[in-house]
């Protein structure tokens, strides 16, 4: 089923793109939380319309690249977003809002998939965010991720937070690595404890065994001389 993308989603594609995806996956989980439309000919028309008349603005050779770049890196986009108090966002940044901040601010097309996030910004920070806009034309663009109602702290505090975050994260990890020991020792000993053991017998029961074997061998009656021998001897 073909379906047009509301939202960026992990691993499937960018907003605005046509994927192809399981018809179940798409009624049961992209269509109920709106992520997803159906890809009907006139929706994709439209898109296709969208794309084309912004790809009038994108750079088409060096020159117009490094005008743009040129325009990039003296502009700052800022996102003002929830965040909570340690400054995680409810939610995050991706590559599909950063092209659509500069489109909105500069009226530039970029390639969303050009913009290099390894992954979407989910903290409050100041970042720079390397853009590719032609062949050997890349430039770092200032982003300013913000809480919502207020202004980013002081390089400083917001470092010194993602250090505590990460200390958090490191002793929580190493605790639950412990308990995880701790079970598989104990399943281990469990196991070991209901295995049968095999008891070599007793010196006594082993004395006695050998004793009557002794008296059984003792008590065989040897065999008698035949009858013709005893009258042959007479």
């Amino acid at each position: 089923m073909k379906v047009v993308l509301r939202e960026d989603v992990d691993k499937l594609g960018l907003r605005g793109e046509v994927v192809d995806v399981a018809r179940g996956y798409a009624r049961n989980f992209l269509l109920p939380r709106k992520l997803a439309e159906p890809a009907t000919p006139a929706r994709v028309k439209e898109l296709e319309k969208v794309n084309a008349r912004r790809a009038l603005n994108e750079a088409q050779s060096v020159e117009q690249a490094q005008e743009i770049a040129q325009r990039l890196g003296q502009a700052e986009l800022r996102f003002d977003v929830k965040a909570g108090e340690t400054g995680v966002l409810f939610g995050s940044v991706t590559q599909t809002n950063l092209a659509d901040a500069i489109w909105d601010k500069l009226k530039v097309r970029v390639d969303r998939r050009k913009i290099a996030l390894d992954e979407p910004l989910k903290r409050i920070g100041r970042y720079q965010v390397p853009i590719e806009l032609f062949a050997e034309v890349t430039v770092e663009t200032r982003v300013l991720v913000v809480p919502e109602g207020g202004e980013l702290p002081p390089e400083e505090e917001l470092q010194a937070i993602e250090e505590a975050e990460a200390a958090e994260a490191a002793a929580a990890e190493a605790l639950a690595e412990e308990e995880r020991v701790a079970a598989e020792a104990a399943i281990e000993e469990e196991i070991a404890a209901e295995e049968p053991v095999e008891e070599p017998d007793a010196p006594e029961e082993a004395g006695v065994a050998a004793e009557a074997e002794a008296t059984d061998e003792a008590e065989v009656p040897e065999p008698e001389p035949a009858a013709e021998e005893s009258q042959e001897s007479n």
